[in-house]
């Protein structure tokens, strides 16, 4: 009898302990941005705003912007607040990187020189919002740095698709930024697994 009370309450802590990691399990904001009057759905940024009460370490390792083909690549990078660039040169010939502002700040203005084949500059971002990547030697190319308050975040596909990975649970606003349209806002809760959004730019 001692025994399969032992078993129950065994049983029971089990069950508990399940529950409890479902109710903490991080899920996906997953979708698709309709772009009207742009050009196309992708390279657009969505991501989750601050979290009040909530700050987030950023990553160790270093994030690469390329110069390559004489393109920036990627044309839309979305990196956590305090994350460093590294900007490489991969072309045989000398890049310069600046931006003349984040968001409009042009006291945020920025210019890495210029430096040849192979070699890298780095920066670290701690400043919210959106440096516009030029280079002086090559006024054709562009690009941007989008910096957010949170991990959670991606870039749409060719499609307009997208998806956020290991979102906590709970209710968020969800953002999106593109080169093109306007920058929308909606609410969206997690529950674990999957979440759908829809979102619509417009330019």
């Amino acid at each position: 009898m001692k025994m399969r009370i032992q078993g129950i309450l065994a049983l029971t802590s089990l069950l508990a302990g399940l529950s409890l990691a479902r109710s903490g399990q991080a899920g996906e904001i997953k979708g698709k941005v309709t772009a009207q009057g742009m050009k196309s759905p992708e390279n657009i940024a969505v991501y989750v705003d601050a979290i009040a009460g909530k700050t987030f370490e950023p990553p160790a390792k270093h994030v690469v912007e390329d110069q390559k083909h004489m393109t920036f690549v990627p044309h839309v990078l979305v990196i956590l607040k305090g994350t460093t660039v590294d900007f490489l040169n991969s072309d045989p010939v000398g890049h310069n990187v600046y931006w003349p502002s984040i968001s409009g700040n042009k006291k945020l203005h920025f210019n890495l020189g210029t430096w040849a084949q192979g070699q890298t500059k780095s920066f670290t971002f701690n400043d919210l919002g959106v440096a516009p990547l030029l280079c002086n030697v090559h006024p054709e190319m562009s690009a941007y740095i989008v910096v957010v308050a949170t991990p959670y975040f991606a870039v749409t596909n060719t499609s307009g698709e997208f998806v956020i990975k290991d979102v906590p649970e709970g209710t968020y606003t969800v953002k999106s930024w593109s080169e093109e349209g306007k920058p929308t806002t909606q609410s969206v809760n997690v529950s674990g697994g999957s979440t759908s959004v829809d979102i619509t730019v417009h330019r």
